[in-house]
């Protein structure tokens, strides 16, 4: 049975490409920080192996590579520790993961970042400098490229829900109207999952998306719609920025304003599939943004426990 290596496997996309992958029977080591956590637990009551290791620590690597053929790199701060060195911090860590993986004989790692061209703001440049660093000191990388991920633990997920849950009418700025293509969670991770015996998909960029292109602002309605809610008004502040915007967001709902920013940022020039040339490579169909809507309010853990 091949073994697979999962890093950020606590994590929303981690913790769930681990759980699929283990349920096709694929043996999985997951890297964590802590094996005693509630999360990790629970990945090796269901038969993952754990490792203790940190990314940010070189030596705390060393043998997490051994016998693995395909390594799944997930890790990234998503504006958390907002200190102003997080990018290097982020740089630091993929170089110290690819080295081990080279030297440890991992036959690809694969990488799930950001979409979007010109990556204007820290944290959508740091997404893509990560995938700079595994592919230039480690093996053959895939690496991923997706806008929203529509599931329920996901942040961009949640705070699209708070928006028109909490607010009668919201503010317009200008990026409401940019182009964003969402993938729905089952799919990103079909994508992922397939990605290990997909061999073509090896050293190159692979952009994903759903068959849906819309702008935010059509995702506020069609998620009220979903959550059997009136579409919220909409008023027009045009020139109001990112920064100012999450903000906002951090202000009315639970969402970290640090964590709100860098889901704005990405909003803030159009995150669309250009070259689908790499999704031509797997037999996958991605449903539609309304379904997949559905689909995460169904599992949404905070919608349950309000019954």
């Amino acid at each position: 049975m091949s073994t697979v290596l999962v890093t950020g496997a606590t994590g929303f996309v981690g913790g769930r490409l681990s759980r699929r992958l283990l349920g096709e029977g694929v043996g999985i080591r997951c890297l964590v920080r802590d094996p005693s956590s509630p999360r990790a637990r629970e990945l090796a009551r269901a038969g993952a192996e754990l490792r203790r290791g940190d990314v940010l620590d070189a030596g705390s690597l060393r043998g997490a590579g051994e016998g693995i053929d395909v390594a799944y790199y997930l890790v990234h701060s998503m504006g958390r520790g907002g200190d102003g060195h997080f990018a290097a911090r982020e740089r630091r860590a993929a170089t110290s993961f690819a080295e081990m993986a080279a030297r440890e004989g991992v036959g690809r790692v694969i990488y799930l970042g950001g979409l979007g061209e010109r990556p204007h703001s820290a944290h959508l440049r740091s997404r893509h400098e990560t995938a700079q660093m595994l592919a230039e000191h480690g093996p053959p990388l895939t690496y991923f490229r997706a806008g929203m991920v529509v599931g329920p633990e996901s942040e961009s997920y949640r705070t699209l829900r708070y928006l028109v849950q909490r607010l009668p009418a919201m503010i317009a700025p200008a990026w409401l109207k940019n182009a964003t293509q969402p993938i729905g969670i089952d799919d990103a991770l079909a994508y992922l999952a397939e990605a290990r015996t997909v061999t073509a998909s090896a050293g190159r960029e692979v952009q994903i998306g759903g068959p849906d292109v819309l702008a935010y602002g059509e995702m506020l309605d069609r998620m009220a719609a979903v959550l059997g809610l009136p579409q919220r008004p909409r008023i027009p502040v045009p020139f109001i920025t990112p920064w100012l915007s999450s903000l906002w967001i951090g202000l009315v709902t639970p969402v970290d304003a640090g964590v709100a920013r860098p889901l704005v940022e990405g909003l803030a020039i159009p995150t669309v599939v250009n070259d689908p040339s790499g999704m031509s490579l797997f037999d996958i169909r991605p449903v539609g943004f309304d379904e997949a809507l559905r689909r995460a309010v169904a599992e949404d853990p905070e919608l349950a426990r309000r019954g």
